[in-house]
């Protein structure tokens, strides 16, 4: 509608009905993409994403971890796909993460997030010798090289469990 007013404007100038610069007088509008859209997940969303992880297989049992401890401490993609065996102080329950100003900081772990982390070491590949906690399940199994393997996980559940959001990825799960 602005911008309409703002050409009609400038053609009555033109005819010589008003004077030129008149168009300018017209506020513009403010609308931002998606800013009427959440940017995080309601608690609905985030169970029907951890139920989306459901299962057995070595790859659900990692989903799992990732997903619960993206969810619970809040943690980036970069800090999880960094996270090392020696990082995880099971008799302290903490979690040691170099966080994003690169200084360590100690974070309690959870039970749920603790029991899901053990339940995927237990079948973890041992076909890479990587002191990484989480491993690719595309061949060559490996360690995530950063967080854009994580926030790839993220949204293949995501798309498991029929969750929509304007914003993919592991990111949607921090606020």
């Amino acid at each position: 509608m602005t911008t309409s007013l703002r050409a009609y404007l400038r053609y009555v100038a033109v005819q010589g009905h008003c004077r030129a610069g008149l168009d300018n007088a017209v506020p513009a509008y403010a609308h931002w993409q998606l800013a009427e859209m959440p940017r995080y997940l309601s608690g609905e969303q985030v169970s029907r994403l951890v139920a989306a992880c459901d299962g057995d297989a070595v790859s659900r049992r990692r989903d799992r971890a990732i997903v619960l401890l993206l969810v619970r401490l809040g943690l980036r993609a970069g800090d999880v796909a960094e996270l090392r065996l020696i990082d995880i102080e099971w008799q302290a329950g903490s979690l040691r993460v170099m966080g994003k100003s690169r200084y360590e900081v100690r974070l309690p772990l959870p039970q749920d997030v603790g029991d899901a982390i053990a339940a995927y070491l237990e079948c973890r590949p041992s076909c890479c010798r990587s002191d990484r906690v989480f491993l690719s399940t595309i061949a060559p199994s490996g360690p995530f090289r950063n967080g854009d393997g994580v926030s790839s996980v993220v949204r293949r559940i995501m798309k498991r469990a029929g969750v929509v959001t304007p914003v993919k990825g592991a990111h949607t799960l921090r606020a």
